[in-house]
């Protein structure tokens, strides 16, 4: 029993150093990756695209143990994906597909913002051309003067760029 102890010791540490080093070769030590994804454009499926793309970011990097900063930029066309409204009678009006698949939408939406805390800022210019209320997009979102600055603001700061194509 005397000689087990040791023998279990020598385990239990060496258990210890492996899981360091295997945390040490996943990035860990390195800098929190920074990721901006950019929507400015109006098709519903490359959205849908976009949302899994980010989940499989954001998940990836939860079961690493990594801690990320993954942010959506909106302008444009994409503020009608984090807002119920249908802006009819606006360049961006809500197709028939966006209004079949808004709640889906809407649910992976809030599932990466409260679960994976990703950001998401909806450009001011185009809310303000829209003459929409910011009480009239998804609860969470913030608000910036431009998205494209934001965008270029975010890349200064060394985000990576990702837009679905």
């Amino acid at each position: 029993m005397q000689r087990l102890i040791p023998l279990l010791l020598m385990f239990f540490v060496g258990l210890t150093w492996a899981a360091g080093a295997s945390a040490q070769g996943m990035g860990m030590d390195g800098p929190k990756p920074k990721v901006v994804y950019h929507v400015d454009y109006e098709g519903v499926r490359r959205f849908s695209a976009q949302l899994t793309s980010i989940y499989n970011m954001v998940h990836d990097y939860r079961n690493q143990l990594i801690d990320s900063d993954v942010r959506i930029v909106t302008n444009s066309f994409g503020v009608r994906f984090f807002t119920d409204n249908n802006l009819e009678d606006t360049p961006f009006e809500a197709g028939e597909e966006l209004k079949d698949q808004r709640e889906d939408l809407k649910g992976r939406i809030r599932s990466l913002m409260d679960t994976y805390d990703v950001q998401v800022a909806i450009c001011g210019i185009t809310r303000e051309q829209l003459d929409l209320p910011k009480d009239a997009f998804y609860d969470g979102v913030t608000f910036v003067e431009s998205g494209v600055v934001e965008v270029a603001k975010l890349q200064q700061k060394g985000f990576a760029y990702i837009k679905a194509e």
